[in-house]
């Protein structure tokens, strides 16, 4: 049998204190290679609007405490390319958002992928990510803004057919709500995990759709969320649990 351990949060909105990073760091390296550490995004305190030139001084902090991956939250995008490539700068891990795109065909959306590989000892971990709708094609703002946001349920449940065979367990990192999750659950049962933000909903241990697990930590730093998850010749056995950060 193999295992691994999650370590999450969500919505952190640039409430990371010096001595959170240090347990965070702590708890990530205990874990070593049978372990990961992800956030669902809204990490930094930034706007929707502004953006800081120097990029994000959170990102600096998470990267300190050893973050394996992030969904992008609304406070990590901005209609401009130099604001986005600016908020996501200081991240020094993948950044993830499948249902984000160029709204000029060919260019690549800069610093944020769709999704990641990552082992965790003999396990192999698929990853990809979701987040609400910023500008969508039939918004005014879609004028100005140089991406465009198609629906995440549908960018999940098309992702999912190309990640599924590669991974022995599928992450879905979403900062679209508790409600969207749920559907996103019901559309994609392929997904084994869901990591939550956005709704800032505190689930001791989860959400079960099926056999799709989903999981948020509150916000503002205030706990951190644990998947310990077991895998023996089929589907992943997962629990959720909370505890203080």
């Amino acid at each position: 049998m193999s295992a691994l351990t999650i370590l999450h949060t969500n919505d952190m909105h640039g409430h990371l204190r010096p001595d959170q990073v240090t347990r965070l760091r702590q708890a990530r390296t205990e874990l070593g290679s049978s372990g990961l550490l992800l956030d669902a995004g809204d990490a930094v305190s930034s706007g929707n609007i502004t953006f800081r030139p120097g990029g994000e001084a959170m990102l600096e902090r998470m990267s300190r405490a050893g973050y394996d991956a992030m969904g992008t939250g609304n406070r990590e995008f901005h209609v401009t390319s130099l604001g986005f490539r600016t908020k996501v700068s200081c991240a020094e891990f993948p950044v993830l958002c499948a249902n984000v795109r160029s709204r000029k065909a060919g260019i690549s959306v800069p610093t944020v992928r769709s999704h990641t590989f990552k082992s965790a000892g003999s396990i192999r971990v698929g990853v990809f990510g979701v987040m609400v709708p910023m500008v969508t094609e039939r918004m005014a703002a879609a004028a100005v803004s140089a991406y465009l946001f198609d629906d995440p349920v549908v960018a999940a449940r098309d992702l999912c057919a190309e990640m599924r065979d590669r991974c022995d367990l599928l992450v879905c990192i979403s900062h679209c709500g508790l409600g969207q999750d749920l559907r996103i659950a019901q559309v994609a049962p392929e997904i084994d995990l869901i990591v939550g933000g956005h709704t800032h909903a505190t689930l001791l241990d989860g959400e079960r759709v099926g056999e799709t697990l989903i999981v948020q930590a509150g916000c503002h730093a205030k706990v951190l969320g644990r998947v310990e998850v077991s895998i023996d010749a089929g589907r992943p056995q997962m629990r959720a649990s909370l505890e203080s950060l």
